[in-house]
């Protein structure tokens, strides 16, 4: 590979923050682990010509991206549901945020993998709503849907987030 210290550079600069965001597409760190490991292996593939074309995190997000509907054309998960809501988490401790955490991966794993890849690229990547469109390769007025959708289920599934939502909206 040509510019293999480039790439590694790349690697070790960006990985937390893939690695961040393919957890939150993911919803676990397995399936995290081997979306950024599907994803940095065909970057490797083309480093030549992602280091020199254009923005190379960019690239890579667009395969997580595009690699997670993979993963999940080929297997459907069941949603599980509980008897009980949860209590409402206090904003402020440590306890609370953490059970808010776990909350909103809980809510995230059930919405479409559409809408949740549209959540994390703008909510959590802080990707614009046209940086999106483009990671997803879909228009700026689908992601605008995907996120007005995403948000309401969101409300509906998880109603202790919406303090956190009303900064997203």
């Amino acid at each position: 590979m040509e510019d293999e210290e480039g790439f590694r550079e790349f690697v070790r600069a960006r990985l937390p923050r893939l690695s961040r965001a393919a957890y939150l597409l993911a919803g676990g760190h397995a399936q995290a682990e081997d979306l950024i490991q599907a994803a940095l292996i065909k970057t490797a593939t083309h480093w030549s010509k992602v280091s020199r074309v254009g923005d190379p995190e960019a690239y890579v997000r667009k395969i997580l991206y595009h690699e997670h509907v993979r993963s999940w054309r080929r297997r459907r998960f069941l949603e599980h549901t509980t008897a009980s809501v949860p209590e409402k988490a206090a904003v402020g401790d440590e306890t609370g945020r953490a059970e808010l955490r776990v909350v909103l991966e809980q809510a995230l794993a059930k919405l479409t993998k559409r809408q949740r890849a549209v959540v994390v690229l703008r909510f959590f990547e802080d990707l614009s709503e046209v940086e999106t469109a483009q990671v997803m390769g879909t228009s700026v007025g689908t992601v605008k849907s995907q996120t007005s959708h995403a948000l309401g289920r969101l409300r509906v599934l998880a109603p202790e987030l919406e303090d956190a939502m009303e900064v997203w909206s």
